[in-house]
């Protein structure tokens, strides 16, 4: 169990990645092809990565270079996941490439005894092994995390809704309790379920979130103590599947003033009551429209309990940008690729 100690100082420094971390997304898409646990959940992005990789140079890398220093495992190299990937990719990979050689080599070191590294590891030592690591990571990037950041984005922004909404209505103590089930709040304390027994201690340096498309079951955190603290934990009930192939008649069915007004409504997100208020119909009513709204990509749909909230994805908000607004009526399993 990971037991992670609050500070009055660290509840008032709780806060949220503002886009998804493509560093930890890169990381926890390979644990799912190490793994058939939750692979359900990634089905069709499992097939299309299989199809990019399997047969290829850039699939036998994956998995002679990356696997073994990102393995899903109990222990994981802290520089290979660095904060300044919050700036983005390129801004996370040269962090990688600039950071020191003796805490390279230490957290090599430790991979060994955790795991088992790889002997060539020892040569990330050396600025130039880790800038042709990056060059693999990039590549891996761009074949099989990319095609997908749309969806991933409407993921992850229709959990920071989410979020936002729990925090005002219970606090950052229900934020924090409505991460994953997982994860339990008994004030000052926060607890995970986690692969070792370790206390985390703050110490008045806050806690970033960081919700992840591809993490799976269980939340996971830097092993470095010293670092600035940080929990990635897996999206629940918020993985955007990516929009349906529409017939004529659900694009037909997609028109009219009263729809376009119910996509308006969900800038800032709504659930379905509150979406039936705006528009003047029954909750039924908000129902149909909100469904062919989904089924077109134009808004994800997330349900907590008993309510179900709506935002836009990126086509739904491109779709404002470009249209004139409408009044309102009212175990683990090495891949072979």
């Amino acid at each position: 169990m990971l037991r992670v100690h609050f500070t009055p100082e660290d509840l008032a420094r709780v806060r949220m990645a503002g886009a998804p971390d493509p560093l930890w997304e890169i990381t926890c898409s390979l644990h799912r092809l190490q793994t058939s646990r939750g692979r359900w959940a990634f089905a069709e992005w499992y097939r299309e990565a299989r199809a990019v990789l399997t047969g290829t140079p850039l699939g036998v890398a994956v998995r002679r270079l990356l696997f073994p220093v990102l393995p899903r495992a109990p222990y994981l190299p802290d520089f290979l996941t660095p904060p300044e990937a919050d700036d983005g990719l390129e801004a996370g990979f040269a962090a990688i490439v600039d950071t020191p050689p003796d805490r390279v080599a230490q957290e090599i070191r430790m991979l060994d005894d955790s795991s088992g590294a790889p002997a060539w590891a020892a040569r990330l030592v050396e600025r130039g092994a880790r800038e042709e690591l990056v060059k693999l990571l990039r590549a891996y990037h761009r074949a099989v995390v990319a095609p997908h950041h749309d969806r991933i984005r409407a993921s992850i922004e229709g959990e920071r809704t989410l979020c936002a909404r729990r925090t005002l209505d219970t606090g950052i103590g229900g934020l924090l309790a409505g991460l994953s089930p997982t994860v339990r709040w008994h004030a000052p304390v926060l607890e995970v379920d986690y692969v070792v027994d370790r206390d985390l201690y703050l110490d008045g340096r806050g806690l970033r979130l960081v919700p992840s498309y591809f993490c799976w079951n269980g939340p996971v955190s830097l092993a470095d103590d010293t670092l600035q603290p940080v929990l990635i934990y897996p999206l629940q009930g918020t993985r955007h599947p990516g929009p349906r192939r529409l017939e004529e008649g659900s694009l037909a069915a997609l028109l009219g003033r009263t729809r376009a007004a119910a996509l308006r409504s969900l800038v800032l997100g709504a659930t379905t009551s509150e979406l039936a208020r705006t528009l003047g119909v029954s909750p039924a009513t908000a129902t149909h429209h909100t469904t062919v709204l989904r089924d077109a990509g134009l808004i994800i749909s997330n349900r907590r309990h008993n309510t179900v909230l709506h935002t836009l994805t990126p086509l739904g908000a491109a779709m404002l940008r470009r249209t004139p607004a409408a009044a309102p009526d009212r175990s683990m399993t090495i891949v072979d690729f």
